[in-house]
């Protein structure tokens, strides 16, 4: 799978994403962007001189300029696919999650996806459908619409029921508990709605049509008045819950092992203010993280490892 990252913002450039292969034991980064914003391009109205004139010093590339974060994503899964790297499925965060053209460029892309997103994001319910007004003779004909607004998805969820949740359980975490392994369960109530996402980037991409069916999972703890957590994703009709919910919480992987990379291996550790420099700098640390996992994942938890 694959997933982005989206950091601090750092000496007048916010970077970096990651592109990373991610399963539940393990994650690697395979490709990095630094993000750019557009004072440092000099094509754009926004350029500020003095950010421009730094370029040189930082030894950027002419060709670079400012992309939006949800098209670097999109462009570093197009790189990994054309390295021979399958992405059969995206996993993301709700900062690109909420960005319908990251949404629309992966279904471009025939993949499959769960992406977080915000409770403002709004959609129809399943069984909606465009109608179009019969014609008075005046005017311009109307054209086909949704006869009720549409709603935000918080408010969807809420007004399916907090008795609609049901519990799943998606992984043991490495405490001692009461899981199959001796370890504490990781589980919650979740409600999985067919929905329609609305907006006007969804509906010029679909040209008139109907909006596209897709799920909505949402977290709703027994302990909570309200969801606290939204998803979106274009996984088959027939996916079940638990693989919904597992699906979607495989971020806690890419948040841990990203973790691990700043805190053990130096990733936020570089003190240099060169473009290749920090591209040297991210792909030693990727290097002795890919490394790292692949110590741990051939080795016995009981093995001890050599001094």
């Amino acid at each position: 799978r694959c997933a982005g990252s989206c950091s601090r913002r750092s000496r007048g450039s916010c970077g970096p994403l990651a592109g990373r292969g991610t399963s539940n034991n393990a994650s690697a980064a395979v490709d990095w962007r630094l993000f750019l914003p557009e004072s440092w391009d000099p094509a754009s109205p926004k350029a500020d001189p003095v950010k421009v004139a730094r370029r040189t010093k930082c030894a950027v590339p002419a060709e670079v300029g400012h992309v939006e974060k949800w098209q670097l994503a999109l462009d570093m899964i197009d790189e990994t696919r054309s390295w021979g790297i399958e992405v059969p499925q995206v996993i993301a965060d709700g900062g690109y999650g909420d960005t319908a053209a990251f949404r629309l460029g992966r279904e471009e892309r025939g993949l499959t996806y769960v992406v977080g997103h915000s409770t403002t994001t709004t959609a129809q319910c399943e069984d909606a459908r465009p109608h179009t007004p019969d014609y008075t003779g005046r005017g311009r004909r109307p054209v086909a619409a949704h006869p009720n607004p549409a709603q935000q998805v918080k408010s969807l969820v809420i007004a399916a029921g907090k008795s609609s949740a049901r519990p799943v359980q998606w992984r043991e975490g490495s405490r001692p508990g009461s899981g199959r392994s001796g370890h504490k369960r990781m589980y919650s109530r979740f409600v999985a709605l067919r929905i329609r996402p609305a907006g006007r980037e969804i509906r010029k991409a679909t040209a008139g049509t109907e909006l596209p069916v897709h799920w909505l999972p949402a977290e709703w703890p027994a302990t909570e008045n309200e969801p606290v957590q939204f998803w979106l994703s274009n996984l088959p009709e027939t996916t079940p819950l638990p693989v919904l919910v597992r699906t979607a919480k495989v971020r806690w992987r890419i948040e841990n092992d990203y973790r691990e990379m700043k805190q053990a291996l130096g990733l936020a550790h570089f003190e240099g203010r060169t473009w290749p420099g920090w591209h040297h700098h991210v792909t030693l640390v990727s290097v002795a993280h890919a490394f790292c996992t692949l110590q741990r994942l051939t080795r016995s938890p009981k093995e001890t490892a050599p001094a």
